[in-house]
C-alpha cells in the first residue's frame, strides 16, 4: 500500500473557492441607493431561480437590505477591479459609491434597486427569506430578470461570453481573472463523431 501524501489540518472555515465577486446594489430611492461587494453569493435552485447572498449586520447596506427586500447582483469585471474591491472595503455611509467610483447608475426592470451599468449581467432579486447564520446572514432570494449587455451575447446562439466579458473571481483576500474555457456541459461523456 502506498504512503498517502500527509495533509495540514486547519481550523474549519470557508474553503470553497474560488468564488465570484460582486457588486450588490440596493436602496428603493436615490437617498438610500448603494453598492456593497459580496463573495458570499451563489445559486441555490434553478426552478425558480433562486440565488443568496450573505451580509454581515453592521454593513451600512443590511438595513436596507432588509427593510426594501430587494437587490442587484452586478457581475465584475477585470475593468471592475478597483471598483469592485473599493466598494467592499468603504462605507456607504461615509461615500456615495457610485459617484465616487464613477459607475453609472441605471433603472431595474422588476426591483427598485439601480443597477450597475458597467456591469454585463445584472440579476434582479426578490427576497424571500432571512436566514440568521452567525457573522454574516443568509437572504435568499428569488431572481426575478436578468439584464445583459448585448455585447457579450452571440449572435448566432444568443449565448453569454464569458470569455468575452473577462468576468472577476475571488480567493481569500485575491481577486482573480477567469481563464478560459477547457470544456462544456457533458463534454466527458458525449460521443465522438
Amino acid at each position: 500500500m502506498e504512503e498517502q501524501s500527509k495533509r495540514i489540518s486547519w481550523k474549519p472555515g470557508t474553503m470553497v473557492y474560488p468564488l465570484p465577486a460582486v457588486l450588490v446594489s440596493c436602496g428603493d430611492k436615490e437617498e438610500n441607493h448603494n453598492i456593497l461587494t459580496v463573495s458570499w453569493v451563489g445559486t441555490i435552485c434553478s426552478d425558480p431561480a433562486m440565488c443568496y447572498i450573505s451580509v454581515r449586520p453592521e454593513r451600512h447596506s443590511y438595513p436596507i437590505l432588509k427593510q426594501t427586500g430587494e437587490f442587484v447582483l452586478n457581475l465584475t469585471t477585470e475593468k471592475m477591479a478597483f471598483a469592485t474591491d473599493w466598494c467592499g472595503v468603504r462605507s456607504g455611509k461615509d461615500y456615495n459609491k457610485f459617484s465616487e467610483m464613477k459607475l453609472t447608475k441605471g433603472k431595474a426592470e422588476k426591483v427598485n434597486a439601480p443597477i450597475v451599468l458597467e456591469s454585463p449581467i445584472n440579476i434582479e432579486c426578490k427576497v424571500k427569506k432571512i436566514i440568521e447564520l452567525g457573522s454574516h446572514d443568509m437572504f435568499i432570494a428569488q431572481v426575478v430578470n436578468v439584464l445583459v449587455d448585448p455585447q457579450f451575447l452571440d449572435k448566432q446562439t444568443n449565448e453569454f461570453k464569458l470569455s468575452d466579458a473577462k468576468l472577476l473571481a475571488y480567493s481569500h483576500g485575491h481577486y482573480y481573472k477567469l481563464g478560459e474555457e477547457i470544456g462544456r456541459f457533458g463534454w466527458s461523456v458525449r460521443k465522438k463523431k
